[in-house]
């Protein structure tokens, strides 16, 4: 059984000046971002790169319309070798496709391709949130819009070349954003560690990314929102750290349910994670409470100071101190979606539902929804 995938290499800086340098970036580099982000850490640099900023193609979480707008457009700047992606999860989804796509492809050609995809550029990938972890993974997440749905694109072509942490990225990041995609991260570290694909080296980074990320959490919660500064670092190392876990053991039934809340209702990844994820786990306890999710809760319960038997109420009264959870119907869901979700989870997202902690039915999953709702 293969124990660990760690495709890109990881850098550390502590300045973006300190990357472009080591980097040597130059006119070969075309770089996917987004304003707000480039020019107060790259503009003043002089740096003679082609860039694309991603929000002039819409606003959210990555669709087929705005990557083949971004293709389109990227065909027309002139030849580049490498794709440098500095972003969060949006920019480094599309980055991704970019790295095996041509001028003018239509995604969906893509996914019939997968997984014999072809790498036609280098990748840098540079996160500035502390939660898709997807700098280590050959995973783009897309909303097809045709579809109604968000799905995976997957393939060994997608591996970046380099992934690099500068926590000088993250210093503006709102807390709201911090929030979600932190939680994000959390949730990868937990159904990594409880996919039936984990190993020994995949449960290190896992257990390690949920110590840190709920010890910050806690100190957050002491301290105040602004404290976080300080945590930076540590919870982009977090997040870092999930990537490589989910990268090999795979994320499971948490991140399938929240997919048509994301791709319906245009909930954040991270936010649509939680709203699922304590309804999900409370299902795991009623029907395999042992084996490594008794470990978990042992952990969880370690780290909260509680009994095991309550450690996702204790959980879910940290997070909301993060982020305050919603109910489904909060997000506009009407109650004849929850059918419809979980048909489409069925349908759609196997590739996730194989790294289950138990096998799940449309009927399980239907149910969970409603409890939630």
């Amino acid at each position: 059984m293969e124990q660990l995938i760690m495709q890109p290499r990881i850098y550390a800086f502590d300045t973006c000046r300190e990357f472009a340098s080591a980097f040597d970036l130059g006119r070969e580099d075309l770089v996917l971002t987004n304003r707000f982000l480039y020019e107060p850490h790259f503009s003043q640099l002089g740096l003679e790169v082609h860039t694309i900023y991603q929000e002039a193609y819409g606003t959210g979480e990555p669709s087929d319309v705005m990557v083949e707008s971004i293709l389109k457009d990227a065909g027309e700047i002139g030849p580049y070798r490498r794709i440098i992606a500095i972003g969060g999860g949006t920019v480094i989804d599309i980055a991704k496709a970019m790295a095996v796509a041509e001028p003018g492809d239509c995604l969906d050609d893509l996914y019939d391709a997968m997984p014999n995809l072809e790498r036609r550029h280098e990748l840098v990938i540079i996160p500035t949130t502390c939660g898709t972890g997807s700098e280590m993974t050959n995973i783009s997440v897309m909303n097809r819009t045709r579809m109604g749905t968000k799905m995976g694109l997957v393939s060994e072509a997608m591996y970046a070349g380099s992934a690099v942490l500068i926590p000088e990225l993250l210093q503006g990041l709102p807390f709201g954003v911090f929030a979600a995609s932190s939680i994000d991260a959390l949730v990868h570290a937990v159904e990594s560690a409880l996919s039936p694909h984990a190993t020994p080296y995949t449960r290190l980074f896992s257990y390690r990314a949920i110590e840190m990320i709920i010890q910050g959490y806690q100190a957050i919660v002491e301290a105040g929102p602004e404290s976080r500064q300080s945590l930076l670092g540590t919870f982009l190392t977090a997040s870092n750290y999930a990537g490589i876990a989910f990268g090999t053991a795979g994320c499971g039934t948490v991140h399938a349910m929240a997919y048509p809340l994301g791709g319906q209702y245009h909930v954040a990844h991270g936010e649509s994670n939680y709203a699922v994820f304590t309804g999900v786990m409370k299902a795991y306890m009623e029907r395999s409470p042992g084996g490594e999710l008794q470990h978990l809760n042992s952990v969880l319960a370690e780290l909260l100071q509680c009994g095991r038997d309550e450690v996702y109420e204790r959980l879910e009264e940290l997070l909301n101190h993060i982020l305050p959870k919603k109910r489904l119907r909060e997000y506009g869901v009407q109650p004849q979606d929850l059918g419809a979700f979980a048909r489409s989870v069925m349908e759609n997202q196997q590739r996730l539902l194989k790294n289950s902690l138990i096998p799940v039915s449309a009927e399980l999953i239907e149910s969970i929804y409603r409890s939630l709702y």
